[in-house]
């Protein structure tokens, strides 16, 4: 009876389309107010004071500053140019430079949307220009850009971390290979559809190997963050934490070396930041609050017995998580689905015999699945704003495709958990 009227309580607020930071915060009021009548606004700034404080999460605004100052530097167009003539011979050419750009910018910047339309606004005018297929192209930027939630440096992970108290450093390892399947999924994605409607392809684009081999200094900058950053911290000379103050430092050296450390620039991005900043922490501020009242009125308890006692093997009962992880990511974004569900179903499912670094990729992947599903899907609205024109529904129709490729690769994961395990047990 709890779990229900709680499930009520959740969804009759979340269609009010109050803020999700609000929502938590009133939830945890609300149960607080049965278990513990006084003192709830004492626990509301104790909550509020020891999530600024927590030390893992300093690392999210310093992360998100990183993709800012990339994204506002130049330096992605650069890149996006770069990698073009390597992929012109694919069909759909372009089309896997957009997966191809979104899978490295994503390795600098950690932010889905910050990917989705920093790659969005330099290849959309190309849609007309060269006779592609609009919706599926829209759709290579929608999903493309949600591998900055998989590969590192990852700011949903950081914080799936410091929920289940999970290792960054091995998050981060584990979602090297199933990010780099995810890339070659998608690409081999658009490759089946244009080798069945080589229409759909567009007009053939040529390049040379000089072409390739005079682009590859634009690249050097991406590789160049990504090792400062992720190559710091297994060298064992950073923490995360540290390594996205590196990252810092390193995307400012790379602007100023490219005569765009400009005032301008730097407003620009420290704006940007502090919008993206204040969001997330509003919404983790509320999410510990309410984790909290839950702790103490015994639902998570209730609930893991719940999953745990199911006379179903344990395979079954994740495939009825995904599924509902799934459903959420309809109505929910990506940072809110983390802290609502996590402290609840990570519980059970380690329960169940499942590795925590395994089921943080396996949320990651629910959760870029969730980026691009209807009706929320905030990867589609950032991608039909920077279009500026036509029906959201191609960007929706556009993405079906992709949805299925981030099906297949969390199928696999279920069959060989290797895939993300792997590294993690051989290096971490």
């Amino acid at each position: 009876m709890q779990l229900l009227s709680f499930s009520l309580a959740l969804l009759t607020l979340i269609v009010t389309s109050m803020p999700i930071g609000v929502i938590l915060i009133l939830m945890g009021i609300i149960m607080s107010l049965f278990w513990l009548p006084v003192g709830i606004f004492s626990v509301i700034g104790m909550t509020t004071w020891e999530t600024a404080n927590n030390d893992l999460l300093i690392a999210i605004p310093l992360f998100i500053m990183m993709g800012e100052i990339m994204l506002h530097s130049g330096g992605a167009s650069s890149m996006y140019r770069a990698l073009l003539p390597w992929l012109n011979r694919l069909p759909g050419s372009l089309m896997h430079t957009n997966i191809a750009a979104c899978t490295m910018f994503a390795a600098t910047s950690g932010s889905s949307v910050a990917t989705a339309a920093t790659v969005g606004t330099i290849a959309l005018p190309e849609i007309k220009k060269r006779g592609f297929n609009e919706r599926l192209f829209l759709g290579t930027l929608a999903a493309g850009g949600t591998l900055g939630t998989l590969i590192p440096p990852s700011i949903n992970m950081i914080i799936y971390g410091a929920i289940t108290k999970t290792s960054i450093p091995k998050l981060y390892l584990a979602g090297f290979i199933p990010g780099l399947l995810l890339s070659i999924v998608f690409m081999a994605t658009v490759a089946i559809l244009c080798i069945i409607k080589p229409s759909w392809g567009g007009e053939k684009i040529v390049a040379t190997w000089e072409d390739r081999i005079k682009g590859l200094p634009n690249l050097l900058p991406m590789f160049f963050i990504f090792l400062v950053v992720i190559g710091s911290i297994y060298a064992g000379l950073a923490t995360p934490t540290e390594a996205s103050a590196l990252g810092i430092i390193a995307s400012l050296l790379l602007s100023a070396w490219n005569r765009t450390l400009k005032i301008k620039m730097l407003n620009r991005a420290v704006d940007g930041t502090m919008r993206s900043v204040g969001m997330i922490m509003f919404v983790l501020i509320g999410a510990y609050y309410l984790n909290f009242a839950l702790g103490i009125s015994g639902f998570v308890d209730q609930i893991n017995t719940f999953i745990t006692t199911l006379p179903l093997p344990p395979v079954a009962i994740l495939t009825v998580i995904i599924v509902i992880y799934l459903l959420l990511g309809c109505v929910l974004d990506g940072i809110s689905m983390i802290v609502l569900t996590v402290p609840v179903t990570a519980p059970a499912v380690m329960h169940l015999g499942y590795n925590p670094v395994w089921f943080g990729i396996i949320v990651m992947l629910v959760i870029e699945a969730g980026m691009i599903t209807p009706p929320i899907g905030i990867n589609c609205y950032v991608v039909q704003g920077i279009r500026k024109g036509g029906s959201l529904n191609d960007v929706f129709i556009g993405i079906l495709p992709f949805l299925g490729s981030i099906l297949l690769v969390i199928a696999l994961l279920i069959a060989f958990p290797g895939i993300a395990l792997w590294l993690p047990e051989t290096f971490g």
